[in-house]
C-alpha cells in the first residue's frame, strides 16, 4: 500500500532522476524558481513518468501537498500540482476536496511559479472550481502584481471555453492586454484563438475593437486559425497603428 506522505512522494520520483534529462531540462525551463526562475533547481525526471506516479498518491493530504509545494526542486512542486490537477478532474471528488485544492493553489502562488506549473493546475483546480461560483477571484488575479497569478487568470478560463462560455476569457484577455511579459501576451494570444474555434463572431469582434492594442505575438496567435486575407487585414490593423 501507497505511503500517503510528502516524504514518500519525493523518495519516489527522486529515485527516477536521470542526470542526463536533468541537463534537457534545465537548458528547457527559462523561467521558474523565484519571479523570473533564478535558481529553479531540477531532478531530471520525464513528466510522463512523474504523471504516471502522481495517480498514486491522488489521496495526499492537503498539508502533505503543501510541503511538496514547499521543495525548492522543479519536479517535486510539478508532481503536487499533477496530484491536484487529477483529483480536481475526477467526478466523484467531494467539493470540499476541491475547495481545499483550490484555496492551496492560491495560498501557495509563491511556489507556482513557471509557465508549466501554471498550466499544468490551473483550468482545472482553480477554473474547475469557480465555474459553478463568482468569478471575480480570476479578474483580482489578472490585476495582480504576480505575473504566476495574472497567467492564472487567463489559464483558468480554458475550464469555462471548454463549457462553451467565453466572455470571461474575453474580460480577462482585455485587462491583460498592456501587459509586459511575453508569458502573458503568448498566453493571451492563444486563448484569444480558442474563442475564435467557439465563437467567431465574437472573436472578430474582439479584434476588431482590440487589434491596435496587442502585442504583435498576442495578435499572432490570436489569428493564426484564421484565413489568410482575414490574418493579412489583421496584420494591416496592427501595423497602421504603430
Amino acid at each position: 500500500m501507497t505511503e500517503l506522505t510528502a516524504a514518500a512522494f519525493t523518495a519516489r520520483l527522486t529515485a527516477l532522476a536521470d542526470p542526463v534529462e536533468r541537463e534537457k531540462m534545465q537548458r528547457y525551463f527559462k523561467t521558474g524558481f523565484g519571479e523570473y526562475g533564478e535558481g529553479d533547481v531540477f531532478l531530471g525526471v520525464r513528466m510522463g513518468a512523474l504523471f504516471e506516479l502522481a495517480k498514486e498518491f491522488l489521496e495526499l493530504p492537503v498539508a502533505e501537498l503543501e510541503l511538496l509545494l514547499d521543495s525548492p526542486l522543479h519536479e517535486i512542486r510539478a508532481g503536487a500540482l499533477s496530484i491536484m490537477d487529477k483529483h480536481a478532474r475526477r467526478k466523484r471528488t467531494p467539493g470540499e476536496r476541491r475547495k481545499e485544492l483550490y484555496e492551496l493553489y492560491l495560498r501557495r502562488l509563491d511556489r507556482i511559479n513557471n509557465w508549466d506549473l501554471v498550466d499544468l493546475a490551473a483550468p482545472h483546480v482553480v477554473g474547475g472550481y469557480l465555474y459553478p461560483r463568482d468569478r471575480a477571484p480570476l479578474y483580482r488575479l489578472a490585476r495582480s502584481t504576480n505575473l504566476w497569478a495574472r497567467r492564472t487568470s487567463i489559464y483558468a478560463t480554458a475550464y469555462f471555453l471548454r463549457k462553451g462560455e467565453v466572455e470571461d476569457t474575453l474580460a480577462i484577455a482585455e485587462i491583460l492586454l498592456g501587459d509586459k511579459e511575453d508569458l502573458i501576451h503568448k498566453a493571451v494570444g492563444g486563448w484569444l484563438r480558442e474563442v475564435g474555434n467557439r465563437a467567431p463572431e465574437r472573436h472578430r469582434e474582439f479584434l476588431d475593437e482590440h487589434t491596435p492594442a496587442m502585442a504583435r505575438v498576442t495578435l499572432r496567435y490570436a489569428i493564426e486559425r484564421l484565413p489568410e486575407e482575414r490574418r493579412r487585414h489583421y496584420r494591416k490593423l496592427k501595423a497602421a497603428t504603430e
